[in-house]
């Protein structure tokens, strides 16, 4: 897989990824390549996006979404076994994996795919991944927040909320996070600020605005807080 092929795909490390999503990069890392525990051997939860073949873990844009849902999911109380069975049975109805997808729903305790109606008028109806069951989806959530969809796909993600001004586009930079107005990488912007001195300076050498400095400041701040966190 070259350059060329990963726009739009986005390009993460393990550590990229779980600073923008607050999970360990060795959870990932297990997630998308499997684990031993005990002698006993873990499957992976899904193939990752990418394969640069030269032994290391890379995550795409989609990956690392899917990564942020299941750690949710897996929060709520489900399993990684369980998940693991949920993406396998949703691949089966679908076609693909379901993670990230506005077709996941759950309630923390199954998961289900949304299966809309002919009848746009009518109530979409869930499958139960794990039951096998059409329920209607009266206490179901949506995993994913923030996130912006090209149908049921997702396109565009605002890590910390779209009033915090920083966007993640695969279609730019390789994903990496941006500052919107600007298109600026917002890690340039950071550094900037410590390479010239201050917010203002660092302002003036990228001829952007002040504000626009200060968000991706703060967001740099934000992840590598979450870091810490994780």
């Amino acid at each position: 897989m070259d350059a060329q092929t990963l726009v739009g795909v986005g390009l993460y490390t393990p550590s990229e990824a779980g600073r923008l999503i607050g999970v360990q990069p060795q959870k990932i890392i297990r997630w998308l390549r499997g684990h031993a525990v005990g002698g006993k051997h873990y499957d992976p939860l899904w193939k990752p996006q990418i394969d640069l073949e030269d032994g290391h873990t890379y995550i795409s844009f989609r990956d690392m979404l899917e990564a942020r849902v299941a750690a949710e999911l897996i929060k709520a109380g489900i399993s990684p076994q369980k998940l693991r069975r949920a993406i396998d049975l949703a691949t089966e109805v679908m076609g693909e994996r379901p993670l990230a997808t506005q077709w996941l729903k759950t309630d923390g305790k199954s998961v289900f795919l949304q299966i809309a109606k002919d009848n746009l008028d009518e109530e979409p109806e869930c499958l139960d991944l794990f039951k096998k069951q059409y329920a209607f989806p009266r206490v179901v959530k949506d995993s994913l927040r923030d996130i912006e969809f090209d149908g049921n796909y997702p396109a565009k993600w605002w890590p910390r909320g779209q009033k915090a001004g920083i966007l993640i586009d695969p279609e730019r930079s390789f994903g990496k996070p941006i500052e919107h107005e600007t298109s600026v990488p917002a890690e340039q912007l950071a550094n900037a600020v410590k390479a010239e001195g201050s917010i203002e300076k660092a302002a003036k050498a990228w001829s952007v605005s002040v504000k626009a400095v200060r968000k991706a400041v703060a967001f740099q701040e934000q992840i590598a807080s979450s870091a810490l966190a994780a």
